[in-house]
């Protein structure tokens, strides 16, 4: 069992995390019964605050533990992440601030809105709104996987632990939904750079003092496969695709949108995306632990009392707590569980924006300023307890399954939503085609790729080796967008003519 001293510390700074959480009602005053002010915080957050607050949602619990883990059961190919991150942050720098100027000029709360005005079709909005509801509700259960992670750890060895484990997640996401509910945004930004600072004292002291505990990288990579250290070439194109799919995928969640709007000014934005390849460095510490676990004794023999394949996402947690002393166990594995809570929240209200905008109101257009926020609040409740459900209903795994097959279904709405800034030429009716048929063949391989089974791979065969079923599905979204967006236009050019 762990020591008094990893508790006191965990239980003290959550505390704090609570405080922080309802104290944003009354930080920034706003009027919280304005959708703008309730989930984007009025608009008004600046460089450092859109760094903090985008870098939290990007990087969660989930990030914390997924990284190390798929380094640490399969090696070299989980790499991907370092440069996928670095090209996500180019993408969002030549679309995010040109969206940002449109949703200011607007008054758009969501992509959905963006939408909806630039092609006028209700239609588009609502799938694309269906699809990004659909995909980020996976994205949650999987940041509380990782609280779980944290939970498992310290649990461990204590009696009825699942039940304690269980408990405690509930209270904490009651916690969650009441300043959520009451504080909005503000509340989540305020907890986010909480969160953030807790993660990168923890990154930065666990990649110091591990390696010379241990002494020294060498020592961890002596004690792995060459396939940890090299990528054989038969992985290259899943390597490649992975890092191309999920860095155009990543901007698209209606989480990281919703942190984009908030930003004061599109100038202040590109300062923030501009430096957030810092959190970039920080993954590639993350993936670094999961191979220097194999250096510690004590972590690997207490990971071996876990199923083979519930192992990974334990990587970090036992890392800290047989590496760090308790009071800094308590305060790492603190960051790590509330970087599941502020992501989580941020995305309840993404979803619920979603749900009461862009499909809600098209039904009931006239809905009040007054109903649409009590609605967006409600749902946004619900939303997070609908994940949370989940995860206690099924296995983890399935959730982590699920998350592969929400990246294909939000990569499918690249077309309308970031060509849509700047290509003219893109027509509504080919983007619905484009993206019905993307889904539906993303969809077609993720099964088929697993037997028709649990969903464990995103990988698809094809003549030039495992592609990421996203790029592909994409790529016959697009071809079905433009191509058809251009015999559309040849089309009505002609009957122009007559």
């Amino acid at each position: 069992m762990i020591g008094t001293d990893v508790i006191v510390a965990f239980v003290t700074l959550f505390i704090l995390f609570i405080v922080l959480g309802f104290y944003g009602k009354y930080w920034r005053r706003g009027d919280l019964n304005h959708v703008h002010e309730w989930s984007l915080a009025g608009r008004k957050l600046g460089t450092t605050l859109v760094f903090f607050l985008i870098g939290a949602d990007l990087y969660t619990a989930y990030s914390f533990v997924a990284i190390p883990s798929g380094v640490f059961a399969k090696g070299s190919l989980y790499f991907f992440a370092i440069p996928y991150v670095m090209l996500t942050f180019g993408v969002a720098l030549v679309t995010m601030p040109r969206l940002w100027t449109l949703a200011r000029e607007n008054g758009y709360i969501t992509a959905s809105d963006f939408v909806k005005d630039r092609f006028g079709s209700p239609t588009l909005a609502i799938m694309i709104a269906i699809t990004g509801i659909v995909a980020e509700l996976p994205y949650i259960a999987l940041q509380i996987v990782g609280m779980q992670s944290v939970l498992t750890v310290m649990l461990a060895g204590t009696a009825n632990s699942q039940i304690v484990e269980e408990i405690s997640l509930l209270i904490a996401f009651i916690i969650l939904a009441a300043f959520t509910y009451t504080s909005g945004l503000r509340g989540a930004t305020l907890t986010a750079v909480f969160k953030d600072i807790l993660i990168w004292v923890t990154v930065i002291v666990v990649i110091i003092a591990v390696p010379i505990s241990i002494g020294g990288f060498g020592n961890a990579f002596s004690q792995v496969k060459p396939s940890y250290v090299t990528l054989s070439s038969s992985l290259v194109p899943a390597y490649g695709t992975l890092i191309l799919g999920s860095a155009l995928a990543l901007y698209l969640y209606p989480h990281a949108i919703n942190g984009v709007l908030s930003s004061e000014s599109a100038q202040k934005l590109r300062k923030s995306t501009a430096l957030l390849p810092l959190y970039g460095v920080g993954l590639a510490v993350l993936a670094l632990m999961g191979i220097l676990v194999f250096a510690v004794p004590n972590a690997m023999h207490f990971l071996s009392g876990f199923p083979e394949s519930s192992r990974g996402i334990l990587v970090v947690p036992s890392l800290i707590l047989f590496t760090m002393p308790g009071w800094f166990s308590g305060i790492a594995l603190l960051g790590i569980f509330v970087g599941g809570l502020v992501p989580a929240a941020i995305m309840a209200m993404a979803q619920a924006n979603l749900l009461t905008r862009n499909i809600i109101k098209e039904f009931k257009p006239n809905l009040k300023d007054s109903s649409e926020i009590r609605i967006t609040k409600i749902s946004s409740t619900v939303f997070k307890f609908i994940a949370l459900g989940f995860v206690f209903v099924v296995p983890a795994t399935y959730a982590i399954s699920l998350q592969l097959l929400g990246g294909v279904l939000i990569a499918q709405i690249l077309p309308a939503v970031l060509f849509g800034l700047y290509v003219k030429s893109l027509k509504k009716v080919p983007l619905i085609a484009g993206l019905l048929v993307g889904i539906g063949s993303g969809i077609y391989m993720v099964e088929s790729a697993n037997s028709f089974g649990t969903l464990t791979v995103s990988l698809f065969s094809t003549p030039f080796g495992p592609i990421y079923i996203a790029v592909i599905s994409l790529a016959i979204n697009l071809a079905i967008a433009f191509g058809g967006s251009y015999v559309a236009s040849k089309i009505q050019a002609r009957f122009k003519q007559v």
